[in-house]
């Protein structure tokens, strides 16, 4: 069978290092090995999150981290604020519901994000003590402004809970800088590792806020408990040996980059994508100013189809990108450029598009998207990109 190029918001191409590691015999999570282990994981961890604080690591989704962030400082009555704008940023506001809080939406069309002042004004109306946001929607190809939410929250003395899951380690996440509280982030998104582990950075007020309030909606997904198990620097229950595998080799790998250039590369294949769609006379969703560094939503032509798109590019050339979702199932097409993906795979999946549009009556004029994309790809980034294998 012939893989499918992965170019989606998630899960991700895993390096080949990646891959080996997962390949490792077994170790007894509780000895001193896997503990070492543990504990660099956490040092990187730290790195790629920019904060200080203690990080607990979960053996499960994305999801199950920003259940198990909600579940452990709502209670019900507990009065929250979520930022819509997008499926997972309403997600965490359905995640706050099913624990009794009374939740309050701040509506931000599909598309779109928000100015400052009314993150103020909505939690100067609602009292919310507690204000979701997803920083990076992947749903609609957006990143919202998670530093002017972290302000806000402080001055209303509100706890910010932040989902970065398709953002930390691709784009910059200030957790300590901007106030977030709990910082929810993924191992299958920019960190390239294997899907399956969760995690959530949570500062010291945080704690706090548990501790005095000792909400019990939760045995698995309580964040007390990881806390418990930090202090012995380990988890509280069994975790996935052969996924911290993948993780340790994959955080490696950023290191050696630097989260900067990892970041700088992230932003050049972004707007490498973005140029080439406009050069081939497709239209974005987002503004650029909100436009996501990590996955680009672009509008399906006026008489074609997902499929045209969509399904053209996984038959004939064994590429998959991402659909709409929701209310934008059939109305754009999402190309993830997180992780691991170079210039080479982004030139080449472009290429592709550029046929499959032409094979399907849309005009396009060969090579324009290419060179629209190697244009910027030279300019930002030029030797550097090879230079960290991502040419």
């Amino acid at each position: 069978m012939v893989a499918t190029k992965l170019m989606i918001p998630g899960p991700v191409e895993l390096d080949e290092e990646v891959l080996l590691a997962l390949a490792k015999p077994l170790m007894g999570h509780r000895t001193p090995e896997f503990e070492e282990m543990l504990e660099d994981c956490w040092r990187l961890l730290r790195m790629v999150y920019r904060t200080r604080n203690e990080i607990a690591l979960i053996t499960g989704s994305g999801t199950a981290a920003m259940e198990a962030a909600v579940a452990s400082v709502v209670e019900p009555g507990t009065r929250v604020l979520c930022i819509g704008g997008g499926k997972f940023g309403e997600r965490l506001g359905e995640i706050a519901r099913c624990f009794g809080a009374e939740v309050s939406m701040l509506e931000v069309e599909w598309g779109g994000s928000f100015a400052p002042e009314e993150v103020d004004e909505a939690l100067s109306e609602s009292g919310a003590e507690v204000v979701t946001l997803t920083h990076n929607e992947t749903s609609t190809g957006v990143v919202h402004s998670a530093e002017a939410v972290g302000r806000a929250a402080r001055e209303h003395d509100a706890l910010f809970i932040a989902d970065a899951i398709t953002s930390v380690g691709g784009d910059v996440v200030e957790t300590d800088g901007w106030g977030i509280d709990l910082c929810i982030t993924g191992s299958q998104k920019c960190l390239a590792a294997p899907p399956g582990l969760g995690f959530v950075a949570v500062s010291e007020r945080a704690w706090e806020w548990m501790q005095e309030r000792k909400a019990k909606h939760a045995f698995y997904l309580d964040l007390l408990r990881y806390r418990k198990a930090l202090k012995k620097r380990t988890t509280p229950f069994t975790p996935s040996v052969t996924l911290i595998y993948g993780l340790h080799a994959a955080l490696r790998r950023i290191e050696r980059e630097t989260l900067e250039a990892r970041i700088r590369r992230h932003r050049a294949l972004a707007e490498a994508t973005r140029r080439a769609a406009e050069a081939m006379g497709l239209s974005l969703l987002p503004s650029r100013e909100h436009a996501s560094n990590t996955v680009t939503a672009i509008r399906i032509p006026q008489g074609l189809s997902d499929d045209d798109i969509r399904g053209r590019l996984k038959r004939e050339y064994g590429i998959l990108v991402a659909g709409g979702q929701e209310k934008l199932k059939g109305r754009i097409f999402r190309i993830g450029h997180m992780g691991e993906v170079s210039a080479r795979e982004l030139l080449s999946l472009l290429a592709c598009l550029e046929q499959v549009l032409r094979c399907s009556g849309f005009e396009v004029k060969p090579g324009t998207g290419t060179e629209a994309a190697r244009e910027v790809l030279e300019a930002e980034l030029g030797e550097a990109l090879r230079a960290c294998g991502g040419g």
